[in-house]
């Protein structure tokens, strides 16, 4: 049987005819045979036909490749229709189509950085993203500024025998982040980190004098379930938190001249199910803006990453500028009792979206549409795929510091070609893959407040009916303990110890920001400007102190 050549209409580019069933079936759009649940039914009747013969396998070809080819045009009409493109959280740098940016990305993605900063500098094109390219590139060298021997002076506080020899050889068994930059090794400027996460050698000969800590995150899971199973409630755990946010822009920062105008951005916590009572306590100067809370599901209203916004003018170029505010807000721990089930597919009406793609982060190349393929097989119930996808990113993708995201062209690309990433990058992959599956999931990070050991942190949400939004955290992934409860905690749950900032990545600052962002994707320690050029991140400093107003754990 000779295959049609003939094209239907999918988006913005073509594609031919399938030629079976199942190749039809995989062309279409994931979220659709979710959001309306009859395909399931209509294949397999479809297939009953198809067996009774020639023409009953012609006829069934036809009507479901009919049937999907208006699906998909319905669909994707009416996704243009309702939804705004959002922003993409990458810089012009990787999301630009001037020809010569677009070259300059392949030159900085072999190495070539000084040839990429020459051609960069041209003439003519889009000069906004041509600036963006090369502050990139400046910022990629920062992230990767050590030499072999500034690195084997920082191990050698943990080694005191390590050799260059032995750095040259962990580099080459992937054991230590680098870069090739202009045919030089330069290596991860928070190195040694990884290298005590993935060697071996290392690891054994580490020095550590770390004392156990009175307190465990595992007891405070534990006191979570057993409250929400003695309660029946989702909300469980309360725990008060005083938090104490500073920015301070040093005197030595550049612009800081007598008349500029400094402007910082702090983050500021959402109003948001299980976190409530926000308020501010105190701040060293008034506040010009507190950004609105980010409301509704989708498109969500208010500000999506909340912040703190002050104004000040320098009065004496030889001083530091700081503003900081004092905060207060009750997180609870969300613990809905799962069972699978109870799961259900997407109603027919379903309209939170986050369910497409978002480039460049959130991309279904043909290697993450095979990888959802093989993690799902045959189940189709939707938690369990969720599920399934969860514990492949805990077991597939190790956790590594990491460079800026500002300097990566795709988190979900890096995950799936490195098979290593912090946080932000093994959550973005986790979303990739749900959306890709046809399960909603969005962004949700802030910090993590626990008792010991606080940080910057990213987790998402995915929507699960008859549940709604569920949070997961696919970093913190399985935990070491013997009770499946506590070891899978974070499929579907989320603890007390959460600051939620960020309810979407790359959405506009309140006021705006003119200049590209330190952080275009996330927002954790805050943003900068003076006179409305960027302040990056190594040119100030940031301060974080928490208090806990109940008892833990």
């Amino acid at each position: 049987m000779v295959r049609q050549s003939a094209y239907f209409v999918r988006g913005s580019f073509f594609a031919p005819l399938p030629s079976s069933q199942e190749e039809c079936l995989g062309r279409l759009p994931v979220r659709i045979p979710n959001r309306i649940g009859i395909l399931a039914p209509m294949h397999a009747h479809l297939n009953r036909v198809a067996g009774r013969g020639g023409v009953g396998r012609v006829l069934s070809f036809l009507i479901i490749t009919l049937f999907i080819t208006y699906l998909i045009m319905a669909s994707d009409t009416l996704a243009g229709a309702v939804a705004a493109p959002q922003p993409s959280g990458a810089s012009l740098a990787f999301t630009s189509d001037d020809p010569v940016v677009v070259e300059a990305r392949a030159m900085m993605e072999q190495g070539h950085f000084s040839d990429a900063e020459r051609l960069l500098k041209a003439p003519g094109g889009d000069q906004r993203a041509r600036q963006e390219a090369i502050e990139i590139i400046a910022r990629t060298r920062r992230d990767y500024r050590l030499s072999a021997a500034e690195l084997l002076t920082k191990l050698q506080t943990a080694i005191p025998d390590a050799t260059l020899d032995e750095l040259e050889a962990w580099r080459r068994a992937g054991q230590v982040q680098y870069r090739i930059i202009d045919g030089n090794v330069a290596y991860f400027g928070r190195e040694p980190s990884n290298v005590f996460r993935f060697c071996g050698d290392a690891i054994r000969r580490r020095k550590t004098s770390d004392a156990p800590a009175d307190w465990t995150l595992e007891q405070h899971l534990a006191r979570v379930i057993a409250q929400a199973e003695r309660t029946g409630r989702r909300q469980v755990v309360p725990i008060r938190h005083r938090v104490h946010f500073s920015v301070t822009v040093p005197s030595t920062a550049p612009g800081m001249k007598h008349g500029a105008t400094v402007r910082a951005w702090l983050p500021f916590p959402q109003e948001y199910r299980q976190q409530t009572n926000v308020k501010l306590i105190s701040a060293t100067t008034q506040p010009t803006t507190i950004a609105p809370v980010a409301g509704g599901e989708y498109p969500l209203t208010g500000a999506p990453q909340r912040t703190i916004y002050f104004e000040q003018q320098v009065d004496d170029p030889a001083k530091p500028i700081t503003f900081s505010a004092v905060y207060e807000f009750t997180a609870s721990a969300w613990y809905p009792l799962l069972d699978k089930s109870q799961a259900r597919p997407l109603p027919a009406d379903y309209s939170q979206g986050n369910l497409g793609e978002r480039l460049p982060h959130i991309q279904f190349t043909p290697e993450i549409r095979r990888t959802v393929a093989e993690i799902e097989g045959d189940e189709a119930n939707p938690l369990e795929r969720a599920h399934r996808i969860f514990l492949w990113v805990a077991k597939n993708i190790s956790y590594n510091a990491e460079a800026e995201y500002c300097t990566i062209p795709s988190l979900s690309k890096k995950a799936m070609t490195s098979r290593r990433g912090d946080c932000g990058v093994q959550t973005m992959l986790f979303m990739t893959l749900c959306r890709c599956a046809g399960i909603p999931a969005r962004w949700q990070t802030g910090w993590e407040t626990k008792r010991v050991g606080w940080d910057m942190h990213d987790w998402c949400e995915i929507y699960i009916e008859p549940w709604g939004w569920l949070p997961v955290d696919a970093s913190y992934g399985l935990r070491p303990s013997d009770d499946l409860k506590i070891r899978e905690f974070y499929f579907g749950h989320q603890d007390s110890y959460r600051m939620i900032v960020n309810r979407d990545y790359g959405s506009p600052l309140v006021p705006a920001k003119a200049s590209l962002r330190s952080e275009p994707l996330d927002f954790q320690r805050g943003e900068v400007e003076i006179d409305g050029k960027n302040l990056y991140f190594p040119y100030w400093d940031y301060d974080i102190q928490i208090e806990w107003l109940d008892n833990g754990p």
